[in-house]
């Protein structure tokens, strides 16, 4: 449900059958995720939250808008705010680091982005969203999206892109 640069935003339905799987994965392999979200204001949480028994596998969600709420909530140097901007993989990486540690999670993953309609500039235009996913066995992966759309497609998007990717992480083989 990764989206293309045409492809239309996802309904906030295909994103809670995203999330049920998500959630089926979790279970099944007794894991457990917290959230770090800037841009989506907690859009992610709230499709997870939407699956009954999410509570088996969802704990907490941080709603990190500001700046300083991401150095407060997650432990997010000020340095690397001001050096790199809230929308980096840098730092969407330390708000998923952040997230896992505070919340004692196997996984976490985070946004921070560009929903527009103002905001974006030359290099980080209206649409960019960083992400990261920490997990176990130091698994950290990080990536930017460019989405299209308005300031709620480009949410939409950004929600679908973050539970695809870690469903990607679930359905590979617990180490043994």
């Amino acid at each position: 449900m990764s989206p293309s640069s045409s492809s239309a935003a996802p309904s906030q339905s295909q994103l809670e059958a995203l999330a049920a799987r998500v959630g089926a994965a979790l279970l099944a392999r007794g894991e457990t995720l917290a959230t770090a979200e800037s841009c989506t204001g907690g859009w992610i949480g709230q499709s997870l939250t939407a699956i009954a028994g999410s509570s088996a596998w969802f704990d907490r969600g941080f709603i990190t808008y500001s700046n300083q709420a991401k150095t407060e909530e997650l432990g997010v140097p000020e340095a690397l705010l001001a050096r790199v901007g809230a929308v980096s993989e840098p730092v969407a990486a330390a708000m998923a680091q952040g997230a896992r540690r505070q919340g004692r999670m196997t996984w976490a993953l985070a946004v921070s982005g560009i929903a527009g309609p103002g905001g974006g500039s030359r290099s980080k235009p209206v649409g960019t969203v960083c992400f990261a996913w920490a997990g176990p066995d130091q698994v950290l992966q990080v990536g930017t999206q460019h989405f299209p759309g308005n300031r709620e497609e480009v949410r939409a998007h950004t929600v679908a892109h973050a539970l695809t990717v870690l469903l990607q992480h679930l359905d590979r083989p617990l180490a043994a």
